[in-house]
């Protein structure tokens, strides 16, 4: 396997669980997420984006860049993820994609979102939330009791399970103006997300200090 990271321009938490999750893995820089490779011990091999928003301090690192113009079709993260695809990426984390410009983390999700319709491994990480794109069919997510966490829909959603809840489902249809599956909590040390047919995120709490 070839784990990449990706680091965006939002705020992180470098918790012991972030530099964990990092660590020993390739590195793309995306404009303004240079910023982070100092707090995380990394030293990416690509710097890509348009330049317009990182500080002038950034700007004598030795990284190789590759340059977009300005005005293009795609956002500075999205290249960043091409670019790790191409270099042989086969699970790529995102950090940095929270806070910041909400049109940017919505961004983000949608990208997540799309990756994960293509079967690719994508998941967003700041340290202290973690954002799971749900493809259809089954998944189980480590945990620890007690974890908010949320699901937030980009669709109606179908056939919807949700064990190791305190608020579990089982095959529900819920359509997206419903905020039925926000604010829930994990009852164990891994939730269950069922999904038939729909797009959603899962949005999950973490403990930064876990391992």
């Amino acid at each position: 396997m070839s784990r990449f990271t990706i680091l965006l321009a939002g705020p992180i938490h470098p918790t012991p669980r972030l530099l964990a999750e990092v660590a020993g893995t390739r590195v793309i820089a995306a404009d303004a997420g240079i910023r982070h490779a100092a707090a995380l011990g990394l030293v990416p091999e690509l710097w890509v984006g348009d330049f317009d928003s990182h500080s002038p301090e950034d700007a004598g690192t030795d990284v190789p860049r590759l340059e977009w113009p300005r005005d293009k079709d795609r956002t500075d993260g999205e290249i960043a993820i091409e670019e790790a695809l191409s270099r042989g990426a086969t699970t790529v984390l995102l950090v940095g994609a929270f806070g910041g410009r909400t049109d940017h983390v919505f961004s983000h999700l949608v990208i997540a979102l799309r990756e994960a319709e293509a079967g690719r491994e994508v998941v967003l990480f700041d340290g202290r939330e973690w954002a799971f794109p749900l493809s259809r069919g089954p998944r189980t997510i480590p945990t620890e009791a007690g974890a908010q966490f949320s699901i937030l829909k980009f669709s109606d959603v179908r056939g919807l399970t949700i064990a190791g809840a305190r608020f579990p489902l089982t095959l529900a249809d819920i359509p997206f103006s419903s905020i039925l599956t926000q604010s829930n909590e994990a009852m164990g040390d891994s939730i269950r997300i069922d999904l038939a047919e729909g797009r959603a995120v899962l949005l999950l709490q973490a403990d930064p200090n876990r391992h």
